[in-house]
């Protein structure tokens, strides 16, 4: 048996899985791209233990112990990956950056020159939705509106 033809693949299986994982935005297609990375790894293992005649046949068990690492790993982001959809309502791994909890600072427009009185609330009754600066969405919508 010749090692090119099975190295060849192994390496067309490679880059396809290389591929899938750096332009699919889909969490699960990514993971199926990973595991083609993970079998082209292993198909190289099995054809260099059959190519060198290894009376332990190492690159074999090295295989059987990669599966069992590969299913794991899979269970798992299986599993993280459906906990996600469930929260978020996407697997969309651009949209899943923004895991923490964004900053107050971030969300709300510089008032940076402004005096105080003008974000200082009006009659302090109105309940906070839990945002930092105590303002509710009434008043940053009536703001965004003026």
């Amino acid at each position: 048996m010749h090692l090119a033809y099975p190295a060849v693949l192994a390496a067309l299986l490679f880059c396809i899985g290389l591929y899938g994982v750096l332009a699919r935005r889909n969490a699960i297609l990514v993971l199926m791209s990973v595991e083609l990375m993970l079998n082209a790894v292993n198909l190289n293992l099995v054809a260099f233990d059959a190519w060198l005649r290894d009376t332990l046949h190492s690159g074999q068990a090295l295989t059987l112990f990669t599966i069992a690492i590969a299913a794991a790993e899979i269970g798992i982001g299986l599993a993280i990956v459906l906990a996600v959809y469930r929260n978020r309502g996407t697997s969309d791994i651009d949209r899943l950056r923004d895991t923490a909890e964004t900053d107050a600072a971030e969300t709300l427009p510089d008032t940076a020159g402004t005096d105080s009185a003008e974000t200082a609330d009006t009659d302090g009754a109105e309940p906070t939705s839990g945002r930092a600066d105590g303002r509710t969405g009434k008043t940053k919508k009536a703001e965004a509106t003026t």
